[in-house]
């Protein structure tokens, strides 16, 4: 047996995109079977900011430019990969991921999230949801990961939605 322990958990970054509503944007990941859902997320490059990386993943992947952050999670989340994808997930460089997780207002329209601007897509398919119903949802082995950051992202739109709101909507 391959003794993982000593690779590096990869610098990642996690973003929750809440619209108007409250709602939480999810996506179906397109590359998993099993009709695995997450929010969107991915790696931090070398030299780039956590925030900046947020900014620029959330447009990779769901093609949104019309987002502000509101808030930044203080300390940063690490999980392990279920064993059987350490070695290949990740470019097989990776134990897991270290993530810090950024909240973000939506304010465009629907029609400005496009899933088939990077190929290839990482979603197929995106919905709104009412924050809780995320843990209703398939999220693979990340449930537990989820279980612990969703109250936590929910309470930091809260304390932050109310300026925002009346911002962008005036």
């Amino acid at each position: 047996m391959t003794d993982f322990s000593n690779l590096p958990y990869r610098p990642n970054v996690g973003v929750a995109l809440f619209n108007r509503d409250g709602k939480l944007f999810v996506a179906r990941r397109a590359d998993l079977p099993g009709d695995i859902w997450q929010c969107p997320q991915g790696g931090i490059d070398e030299g780039e900011d956590p925030q900046t990386a947020a900014l620029r993943e959330l447009e990779e992947e769901t093609g949104c430019t019309r987002a502000t952050v509101l808030a930044e999670r203080s300390d940063w989340l690490t999980y392990d990969l279920p064993a059987a994808l350490i070695g290949r997930a990740l470019g097989g460089k990776f134990r897991g991921q270290t993530q810090k997780w950024f909240v973000l207002g939506f304010e465009g329209a629907d029609s400005d999230i496009r899933l088939d601007l990077h190929t290839p897509a990482e979603f197929d398919l995106w919905e709104w949801i009412e924050p809780e119903d995320l843990l209703q949802r398939n999220l693979g082995f990340k449930q537990e990961l989820y279980e612990k950051l969703l109250p936590e992202l929910k309470a930091l739109f809260q304390a932050a939605s109310n300026d925002w709101l009346r911002t962008s909507r005036a």
